[in-house]
């Protein structure tokens, strides 16, 4: 557990913690920005278009987050009828949060490269990228209320579509399940290896 930490590394601890806060902040901020973009007023009224970290961080998501290392932040809320094409665009919106992560590392990534590997700044930068990566894998899993189910809703065609809303309150059933049993390990690892390779990290 993340909070074990706190009494072995209290420096690996903040490190952890604050690379999470950050990249949950970033990926809350990316919904609320491309909303707005898209001619949805709702997250800048709410306060939502900031990477400040007290605008996205839910309490008990912080808490679980600090004690197990498994989190999550305040979801955006959007009104699709300020959207010109609610279907597409509440796509968009939520796949802006996982690619605003996959932006980040690959930008982090990078600039590893001019960073000499055994300073301090090169391994808090790997670290970002490594939970960068995982914060967007996760999400795009195809379950509700994951980014990947809306996503996945936005490029199916209207009568497919239906039918794929009418799984929705059985997702997150299933996501804890798969959470408790640490089967979302067996979903993301080959993906996030492949992701940590291909950057050459």
């Amino acid at each position: 557990m993340l909070i074990s930490l706190l009494f072995q590394n209290p420096m690996l601890f903040l490190m952890l913690a604050g690379t999470l806060i950050v990249s949950i902040s970033v990926h809350e901020f990316a919904h609320a920005y491309i909303a707005n973009k898209l001619g949805d007023p709702t997250p800048k009224a709410m306060g939502r278009v900031t990477l400040n970290p007290k605008a996205h961080l839910d309490p008990m998501g912080t808490l679980l987050l600090l004690v197990a290392g498994f989190g999550w932040g305040k979801p955006v809320m959007f009104d699709p009828t300020y959207l010109k094409n609610p279907k597409r665009d509440a796509a968009i919106i939520s796949f802006a949060g996982p690619a605003s992560n996959f932006l980040l590392a690959v930008t982090l990534a990078w600039l590893i490269n001019f960073l000499p590997r055994e300073a301090g700044l090169a391994s808090l930068f790997q670290l970002v990228v490594y939970y960068n990566l995982v914060l967007g894998i996760f999400n795009l899993i195809p379950l509700h209320p994951l980014d990947g189910f809306k996503v996945v809703y936005g490029l199916l065609p209207a009568g497919l579509a239906m039918q794929w809303m009418q799984m929705a309150p059985y997702g997150i059933w299933i996501l804890l399940f798969l959470v408790f049993t640490r089967a979302t390990g067996a979903i993301i690892n080959p993906v996030l290896d492949f992701a940590m390779r291909a950057l050459g990290l």
